[in-house]
């Protein structure tokens, strides 16, 4: 998932977050009260007196209350108020709506006022929180750049929760003297406990990755990170003290193109794609973050061939357990394999993370019960390890 620069965007009270109600970037918020106004003044006066309506123009700042500004409400108001003075004067004194009618028009036209401005400060809160966790989700999904250490990727995020925007899953690409290691993996759990996890995880892949010369080095740091994070929750008397995670750790090799280094932390195992077919790596041996001390030792670093323009597809359990109406998974690897046979050219980075977002939701009729990752990586053709930072001098 790649974005564009952060921003936050200011409203005052009369101007609200409301862009449904504009023509030519002008609000045009104010034209069904108006309206709304104008007509029930046409029908009280166009009717009977035994039929009368004026009252109902209560209703009028209760519309722009919903839909426009304070001082725009306040407007309303205070318009509606005249007009209905106006309208039942001109009515003879024994058909008049009167005092009664008089002062429901006043105190809605209040209530509508302070309603208003309730909703406008909510929207601002929202706004304002909806900005946090965007800050929040750039902070464990970082937008990684086209040929980021000579790796060309492309990634889609996918929240259950629509409204958070952010989970669990993470990803990564850290370039270092020693090739690019590549992060994907899945935090148990939901919620700011999992983000916090993630967190702490990415923070310590992002400088192991870049010092440790050995895959298995980096992969020991993960593990006694996630024990150290644990301990911490535990100490703070959180219920997240047995938090682990499945994850995905692969090195790119300076010097040996043809091969990966893979560290599978009980996650699903990655598969490589290219326009003549999909192959599936072997599964991983290793248990997943934090329960290292139930293995008989630290987790293997497997060596993977891996040709010229193949891409290397990594997701996490939201795509392979999602469900259809029928309760059946989604069939990742037929599914990638018969988009790949329709299409050779699904196999670039690009589209073949589209082409499994667009098919794991379609599968899930867009109801999505667990956040989901699609993670699509491959060299560059041309790239040379030269290119790579050099120690003492750059670090990302």
């Amino acid at each position: 998932m790649k974005g564009g620069p952060h921003a936050v965007t200011s409203y005052d009270d009369d101007a609200p977050p409301r862009q449904l109600l504009r023509i030519h970037g002008l609000s045009v918020a104010w034209l069904p009260p108006l309206l709304l106004l104008a007509l029930i003044v046409v029908i009280d006066v166009n009717t009977t007196e035994r039929f009368r309506v004026i009252s109902w123009i209560v209703l009028v700042p209760g519309t722009a209350a919903a839909i426009c500004g304070v001082w725009t409400t306040g407007w309303f108001a205070v318009l509606s108020l005249l007009v209905y003075i106006v309208v039942d004067a001109a009515w003879p004194s024994q058909y008049q709506a009167g005092l009664p009618d008089f002062v429901l028009v006043a105190l809605g036209g209040f209530l509508a006022t302070l309603a208003c401005a309730v909703r406008l400060r909510t929207e601002r809160l929202m706004l304002h929180m909806r900005d946090i966790v965007e800050t929040t989700r750039r902070t464990v999904l970082r937008q990684l750049p086209p040929g980021w250490a000579g790796l060309e990727n492309a990634a889609v995020y996918l929240s259950a929760d629509t409204d958070a925007r952010v989970g669990g899953d993470f990803y990564d690409i850290q370039p270092g003297p020693h090739g690019p290691r590549v992060f994907v993996g899945d935090v148990q759990g939901k919620g700011l406990a999992a983000v916090d996890t993630a967190v702490a995880l990415l923070g310590t892949f992002r400088e192991a990755a870049y010092h440790e010369p050995d895959l298995a080095a980096v992969a020991a740091h993960l593990e006694t990170r996630m024990l150290r994070h644990r301990r911490h929750t535990a100490a703070l008397g959180r219920k997240d003290g047995d938090r682990f995670a499945t994850a995905l750790l692969v090195g790119f090799p300076v010097r040996e193109s043809g091969f990966v280094e893979v560290v599978n932390f009980g996650h699903e195992p990655p598969m490589a794609v290219t326009p003549g077919g999909v192959r599936l790596l072997p599964p991983g041996d290793g248990l997943p973050l934090g329960m290292g001390e139930f293995a008989d030792g630290p987790p293997r670093v497997h060596r993977v061939a891996l040709g010229a323009g193949e891409t290397l597809l990594l997701v996490t359990d939201g795509v392979t357990e999602a469900r259809d109406g029928t309760g059946r998974f989604y069939p990742l690897a037929q599914e990638v394999t018969r988009a790949v046979a329709a299409d050779p050219g699904t196999a670039e980075p690009a589209r073949l993370a589209a082409v499994v977002r667009d098919g794991t939701l379609r599968h899930a009729d867009g109801h999505l019960a667990d956040d989901t990752t699609v993670f699509a990586v491959r060299r560059m053709m041309g790239w040379t390890p030269a290119q790579l930072p050099v120690r003492g001098r750059l670090r990302s």
